[in-house]
């Protein structure tokens, strides 16, 4: 029985260090860094190419064109490059419209990254800016994300990535997924104060343009990559909370299941194109918080999970104290309520709790179904996407 104790307590202090204790520990280890001195906005306004790539956009185009042009910031600073590769309806004719976008358009679809490349190597800003053709930004977002670069040792900006309330009635996933990024939003900053973000969210992000290195092709998570090999450079990537991209949940909860799936797998693809990182004794910081915030989170945590519910299983049924047969109780309980969700879906607006153990649940079991579809490269860079709520 000493075996699985072991088995148990190690995956239960995994998964509780993956979630929390690392947070804990990065906030008491930042307690005694020197405080960096706070960036004002305003001051220097660096030549900036905000770049937006769209395939099939036509709903929310000349909304995403709107907003953009509406930003608050020097008009002879910033240019806007807006991507159609692909598109098969009406959204490079929509981008057309515009005089003040540059439109890239070529018919062949060749993904994301390679879209990216192209739109890179015809920009004229010291700074790139990076924004989904499905999110709105604050009219400030450009200019709070731009006075950081007054400090050389900045090499990346990461934006909030904000999940606005669905309607009602409609969607199946907003306050699951609107809390998950309310969390991950807490990690970002703790991660940015004690040294830097690590993994951007495409919504939005931007990095120098002498930094930006040519994606591959086949790289599925292009804004992850990209951030992270600025930061392997020995530049931060900061989080600035006062730049967000706002967008609506999926549509439905296998939308979702479809995004969550990619990303997994991306990230398994991202581990191995990464691995440099691995070395702590090079990246000490860096890599610090990328196998406690990303790594762990991609393999062993999901995996301790399944453990420490069958050890403690075996615990609980084979007499070794009444502390497992509790332990084991609680996770059935926890494990039911996201059962619950599905088998009686107005559970899912009724209370938060059981949306929120589905939600973790769903996390991981998209997880471990996005490992082995990297294992059988199954995913491609390009690929349909997931519907979102519509207003």
């Amino acid at each position: 029985m000493v075996i699985f104790q072991f088995i148990f307590w190690i995956c239960c202090f995994l998964v509780f260090y993956n979630y929390a204790g690392y947070a804990v520990l990065v906030k008491l280890l930042g307690k005694w860094k020197s405080p960096l001195p706070p960036t004002a906005p305003g001051g220097d306004t660096p030549a900036v190419s905000f770049i937006v790539a769209a395939y099939n956009e036509e709903d929310c185009i000349v909304q995403k064109i709107e907003n953009s042009l509406a930003q608050d910031y020097p008009t002879d600073r910033i240019e806007y490059l807006f991507i159609t590769d692909g598109s098969s309806d009406n959204t490079a004719t929509l981008v057309g419209r515009f005089p003040a976008i540059r439109s890239l358009h070529q018919p062949e679809r060749r993904g994301k990254s390679a879209a990216l490349n192209r739109a890179v190597t015809q920009a004229k800003g010291d700074i790139l800016i990076f924004s989904d053709a499905n999110t709105i930004l604050n009219k400030e977002a450009v200019r709070n994300i731009a006075c950081h670069y007054q400090d050389p040792q900045v090499g990346g900006v990461a934006g909030e990535k904000k999940v606005l309330s669905e309607p009602a009635g409609a969607g199946e996933v907003g306050d699951g997924e609107g809390l998950y990024w309310k969390y991950e939003s807490a990690l970002k900053k703790l991660d940015s104060d004690f040294y830097s973000v690590v993994g951007a969210a495409g919504e939005l992000f931007s990095l120098r343009r002498s930094l930006y290195e040519h994606i591959a092709e086949n790289v599925i998570l292009d804004d992850f990559v990209s951030s992270l090999r600025v930061a392997q450079k020995g530049f931060r990537v900061l989080y600035e909370p006062d730049a967000y991209a706002m967008e609506l949940p999926s549509f439905s909860i296998q939308d979702e299941k479809k995004r969550k799936v990619r990303i997994a797998a991306g990230g398994f693809q991202a581990i191995g194109m990464l691995s440099p990182l691995l070395a702590f004794w090079k990246y000490p910081r860096l890599s610090f918080l990328y196998i406690s915030h990303r790594v762990l989170r991609w393999t062993l945590s999901p995996l301790c999970l399944i453990l420490a519910f069958v050890s403690a299983a075996v615990l609980a049924f084979t007499g070794a104290g009444l502390l497992y047969q509790i332990l084991f109780a609680a996770q059935v309980i926890f494990y039911g309520a996201a059962l619950a969700t599905v088998l009686v879906p107005a559970l899912k607006q009724r209370s938060k709790i059981a949306k929120l153990a589905y939600y973790f649940y769903f996390m991981n079991y998209s997880v471990v179904l996005g490992f082995f579809r990297f294992l059988r490269g199954k995913q491609s860079a390009t690929w349909e996407k997931a519907r979102r709520t519509q207003l």
